[in-house]
């Protein structure tokens, strides 16, 4: 029974304190068990990684500017020629970055970096956990992590979220250390590493600081003043870690460094408050493509085309709207979103456990003094939970599911040392009922996530809640003192842990046995989950096709053709279409390009001579080109194609200059030819060039005028 109580009490009397076990104090098994579990996860994280190609091909491209500029690599640009920089701060680019460099560019070198950080959140959670609940609660946090099924798919992804996760462990764990010995250095820390988290996802990683503030003010060591000027040095230090960035760019001439992408007046600041900031909350992201972010005239016309398209605009679809619900395109907003379909496969399977352990741990240190480590621990991943989910349930901007991996280390540690917390107290008749609900609530949970995916595994449903309910009422029993009944409690309790965690570890494994690419991934099966409260629709190719679409890879009702075009708009593609394999065309608003040989041939010709040797619509429509040519490609538009970036002026001068050999028609801004400027340069290129195909893409050469 040493594997839950550690050297503890086996039994203790009600009301008797359990002290935590001393870090020194290793039983034999802590090692290999340790080691066993950064092995798991390793493997889960690492096996069939060059699966997922380019992954996100609009950060693979970054990345690979950066791995050819200096420049490039400092300010996150799109491009190695410094057109336009991607829509977040580039700390998370910098790493993959250097990696490329030294290996070269391949899948290995960019996503290899991510799957490292999440085996270190994991073993840094471990650590997190057992100096305060011993190896047994470590180990269960650390489990519960790595098999959430969201954290499997972003540790072996290059968007942001990996190292934004790491990062807000890291301060989580100098926040502990402040509590534990008072002083100011690990307060300046944890400071560090918020900033370091803004230069990541930008105000994002903010909804920690209210879970970290609070714990070091309430549990901390010295007077309430000191604790104070504590908190203002972290404040000074997230300041310094992050502002330095901002502040260099801010300062630097505007006309000697990249746009900044995702704003609409070429400023980070505004980028940090609006698109990326409030602008989340409100739903008023200027540039976005939401309904009130300067996207109307395409939501209008998707949603006229009915079916998944008639959601975006608010309609009956299955990607918004719906009576009484708010969120529009991005779902429906309330205290249930997280359960959603687009969300509940992704991190809800141990939500219930998490806030019933939690609360019960959390009662049990009661008498303990007000610096006690323990509590601090229970009280930030706490409030962390709340926080987090308590944004992301009402947050009326856009939201993509896999956010939700910021709520997995909060559920992972709380799941974790509740567990044993209660497991030591079992004593107590109403311990022995939490652990007892516990069970049966997960299993809940879990027979109704793996009921959305219902020809995935189909007995194992069933197995998780039957079992649950048994495990359960077993439970009850784990206070007798009899040698075998001990024994069957002890098994009881490993059982159940086996069972909270098979349907996340099955998701987990489909999700790394599966590639996954485009801008919008999703974990787990076909069917799981999606874009929009319906779940139907994938944005990462691995979804079915919803009601009210048509057509290779889920065509909307209403548009025809090759690549999806919409009947009245020529060769454009839709832009939430998923190409797979080369020759596919142009990419679009998600999805990275896909250029034939022989398009590469091409663009490869004489590329020396030209500082892009092609411009096209929309971030993800060129990076595709840019992967494959290694050469620097011009995404006009930004990320949306909606960035005033370049204006037709300053593409006409490229133009003259001779810096851009070829345009690269329809693509990915919006609904293909952009917005603004990029409707404007796309017109001044079609009246004043020929146009020539290759394969099933429109190809403009500049410097062959009319």
């Amino acid at each position: 029974m040493s594997l839950l109580v550690e050297g503890a009490p086996a039994n203790p009397a009600p009301g008797q304190p359990v002290t935590a076990p001393q870090p020194d104090v290793r039983p034999r098994w802590e090692l290999p068990s340790f080691a066993a579990l950064i092995l798991a996860t390793g493997v889960l994280y690492l096996w069939n990684l060059s699966a997922n190609g380019w992954a996100n091909s609009f950060y693979s491209a970054a990345i690979q500017a950066g791995s050819q500029s200096w420049e490039a690599w400092f300010f996150g640009s799109s491009d190695a020629a410094n057109s336009i920089t991607v829509d977040k701060p580039p700390m998370s680019l910098w790493i993959p970055g250097i990696a490329v460099r030294i290996f070269g560019l391949n899948s290995w070198s960019i996503i290899v970096p991510q799957a490292l950080m999440g085996i270190a959140s994991v073993a840094l959670l471990y650590w997190i956990v057992r100096k305060r609940f011993g190896p047994a609660a470590g180990l269960i946090s650390g489990a519960a992590l790595a098999l959430t099924p969201v954290a499997a798919l972003m540790f072996r992804f290059n968007n942001p979220d990996a190292l934004l996760v790491l990062l807000m462990i890291a301060s989580v764990w100098a926040t502990l250390k402040a509590v534990d010995d008072g002083r100011i250095r690990w307060m300046i820390l944890t400071g560090v590493f918020v900033g370091f988290g803004f230069l990541t996802k930008q105000m994002q990683v903010f909804l920690v600081i209210p879970p970290l503030a609070l714990t070091y003010l309430a549990f901390g060591q010295r007077t309430p003043m000191r604790r104070l000027g504590h908190l203002f040095a972290a404040l000074g230090a997230m300041i310094v870690s992050a502002g330095w960035w901002v502040l260099a760019v801010e300062l630097w001439p505007k006309d000697s460094r990249p746009y900044i992408g995702g704003s609409q007046n070429n400023s980070i600041l505004e980028l940090t408050l609006g698109y990326n900031g409030f602008g989340r909350l409100s739903g008023n992201e200027t540039g976005s493509v939401t309904p009130g972010g300067g996207g109307n005239a395409i939501v209008e016309q998707l949603g006229a085309t009915g079916g998944v398209a008639g959601g975006f605009a608010g309609g009956p679809g299955v990607a918004g709207g719906g009576p009484g619900g708010g969120g529009g395109m991005w779902g429906q907003t309330g205290w249930t979103r997280m359960f959603e379909s687009a969300q509940g496969g992704q991190i809800a399977w141990l939500i219930p456990a998490a806030f019933i352990l939690g609360i019960a741990a959390i009662v049990l240190c009661g008498k303990a003094a007000r610096t006690d480590s323990r509590r601090a621990l229970l009280v930030v991943w706490g409030l962390w939970l709340v926080t987090t989910m308590a944004v992301f349930s009402f947050m009326a901007g856009i939201f993509h599911a896999y956010y939700t991996v910021a709520l997995a280390p909060a559920i992972a540690g709380l799941v974790g040392a509740g567990a044993v917390m209660c497991w030591r107290h079992r004593a107590l008749v109403w311990v022995r009922i939490v652990l007892a609900a516990a069970a049966p609530a997960t299993g809940v949970m879990s027979y109704v996530l793996l009921e959305r995916s219902a020809d995935f595994l189909p007995l194992l449903r069933y197995v998780v809640l039957i079992g649950s309910v048994i495990v359960g009422v077993a439970l009850v029993f784990s206070n007798v003192n009899k040698a075998s009944v001990q024994r069957g409690a002890l098994i009881a309790a490993l059982v159940a842990l086996a069972l909270g965690l098979a349907g996340p570890a099955a998701y987990a494994i489909d999700t790394a046995t599966s590639s996954s690419s485009g801008s919008i991934p999703s974990a787990g099966p076909a069917g799981a989950g999606g874009f929009g409260p319906g779940g139907g629709m994938r944005m990462d190719g691995r979804g079915t096709t919803p009601p009210g679409m048509t057509g290779r890879q889920g065509t909307p009702a209403g548009m025809t053709g090759q690549q999806g075009v919409p009947n009245q708009a020529g060769p454009q593609a839709n832009p939430m279409q998923r190409e797979t394999g080369r020759g596919m065309g142009g990419g679009g608003l998600l999805e990275g390009s896909k250029p034939t040989d022989e398009l590469v041939a091409i663009l490869d010709q004489n590329a020396d001579d030209f500082t892009w040797v092609a411009a096209a619509i929309g971030s993800n429509t060129a990076s595709g080109y840019q992967l494959a040519t290694e050469h620097s490609v011009m995404p006009i538009g930004g990320f949306n194609g909606s960035d005033p970036s370049p204006t037709l002026a300053q593409f006409q001068q490229y133009v003259a200059d001779g810096e851009i050999h070829y345009f690269i028609a329809g693509g990915g801004g919006m609904m293909g030819g952009g917005t603004g400027t990029a409707s404007e340069i796309t017109a001044w290129v079609e009246a004043n060039f020929t146009s020539t195909t290759v394969g099933s893409v429109t190809l403009y050469d500049l410097t062959d005028p009319d």
